[in-house]
Parts: C-alpha cells; structure tokens; sequence
C-alpha cells in the first residue's frame, strides 16, 4: 500500500459543488488497473483518473480515465479536472500557453485563458446518422415518439456516444428515460433555448453502457455535438451549453470555435477536497 496525492476537482460550475466532480490521483504509476478499477467502483463517481509519467516527450502527463465499469480512452471533465490538479500539485508544462495530456485517445491540448481551462475536440472515431433500428429504441426509452427526434448522429470521440436532437431545452428537462430498456447505450439529448436565453442549448448525457446513469455535465459529448452542430452550420461560433440541472447541478460548458476551425471546451474547476489516497 502507497500513499499517493489526491484530489477531487469540481467542474464545468463557477459555484463548487453545483458542476461535476472527478477524483484524482496524482503520481500513480505504481498503480496497477485492478486497484485502479477497484478505486473508479468505490468513488462511485462518474470518473476517476489516475496522472502517470508521459510515453512521449510530446506531452506533459499521462492520464487514465475509469468509470465505475470500466476505462475509457477519453473524457472532457476528467481531462479539465485532471490539468486543475496536476498543475496545482506544481506541474510545469512544456508551454506556457498550452498543456498536452497523452490519454487513450491520442494528445490532447488543454489551454489555460481567465483562469479557466479549456480542451480541443479531439477527432470523433464514428459520425453519421443512427441506425434507425436504434433510434427507435432510444425514443421509446426517452418515451417519445420518433417524430419528436429533430435530427440524430453518431458522435463519438471514445466512449460511444450518439446524440438526438430535440426542439426545445423543455423537452431535454423533461425527458424520465427508462434507462433498462437501452442498457448498453451512450446517448445525448440537447435541444436549444429561446435567442437570447443566457445558454443557447440545455444537454442531457446518460451513459448505462459504463454504469453511470445520468452524467451531470459531460465534456466529451459536448465536444462531439459541437462538432456535428458546426458542421451543419447550426450553431454560433461561441456558445453556452447548460447541464445537469435534472440531478441538481448547475453546470455551464463553454464552447468556442478557433481561426483553424478547432472547437474548444471550457470551464471553472474548484478543488474541493485535496490529500492523500492510500492505495
């Protein structure tokens, strides 16, 4: 057994506790995947992630990402919560404008700006619409007719993520999915608020593929969905994307676009419990 730096980092929220928390453990490379997959089970958070020495001088860590059932290649508020405590602990990056984290997915840069972080897209892995065999099995878990789904699509940058469009934020809110009807499934609802609403669309994450019900506020599929929604011309170039507010968060995801067309993903991360986890 070692003791090993921790943290637990709120984020996506400028009011700690009201975004998503993920647990950290910093200097973990004496961990093995089982005492890993052990401790994901135990936090019974949505994420926990383990911060390990790079592979390439590319990057600046390495990071490992568990869900209570199982790991994933990539994840958006791990990824943020992730740089907050490794830069806290006394990381130095390689830039000082940029962080480079190598995780399953590839490299990924996490820029600092105002105090907050921010991620870019990584590539999605699948794209294109849902099968419709599926589709329907998605509206009818939601319990909503397959006329309410506006538009649908693959999006999924690692963790298997399909999203359906719906016409109104109302709508997302309302969804009471029964999750045991699509068990294995990684899927989104977002819908947009009236112009000139402080957000400009309200999202619902549910991922029971990796034992988590209803994420609060999911980076990932942010990423991927502003990516399809660029890509139809269906979004400003900055928005705002509300979360969580069905499981009492508040969560704010920050979405900008760059000059070269990289989408981008941001928000506040507060430290809300810092120490030492025996392992």
């Amino acid at each position: 057994m070692i003791d090993l730096a921790f943290a637990q980092v709120d984020v996506f929220s400028a009011t700690p506790y009201l975004g998503n928390p993920v647990a950290v453990v910093l200097d973990a490379d004496g961990v093995n995947d089982e005492a890993m997959q052990r401790l994901a089970r135990w936090t019974n958070l949505s994420e926990t992630t383990f911060v390990l020495q790079p592979t390439t001088p590319a990057a600046d860590y390495r990071l490992r990402i568990f869900t209570p059932g199982g790991e994933l290649p990539f994840a958006g508020h791990p990824t943020l919560g992730s740089a907050h405590a490794w830069l806290e602990q006394g990381g130095r990056p390689q830039s000082e404008q940029r962080i480079v984290q190598e995780c399953g997915a590839g490299l990924v840069e996490v820029r600092r700006n105002d105090g907050a972080l921010s991620f870019a897209a990584p590539p999605t892995i699948r794209s294109g619409p849902l099968e419709e065999a599926y589709l329907t099995d998605i509206a009818s878990a939601f319990g909503i007719g397959r006329n309410r789904v506006l538009a649908h699509q693959w999006v999924d940058n690692g963790p298997g993520w399909a999203v359906v469009q719906l016409a109104t934020a109302e709508e997302v809110l309302a969804l009471e999915p029964e999750l045991s009807a699509i068990p294995n499934a990684m899927v989104g609802a977002i819908g947009a608020y009236p112009e000139g609403s402080e957000h400009a669309f309200e999202m619902r994450t549910f991922a029971p593929g990796v034992g988590v019900a209803e994420d609060p506020v999911c980076g990932s599929m942010n990423a991927s969905v502003a990516q399809w929604l660029a890509s139809r011309a269906n979004s400003p170039a900055a928005y705002r994307v509300s979360q969580g507010a069905r499981v009492g968060r508040a969560g704010t995801i920050e979405v900008s676009s760059d000059a070269a067309g990289n989408v981008w993903i941001g928000g506040k991360t507060t430290t809300c419990i810092h120490g030492t986890i025996t392992l």
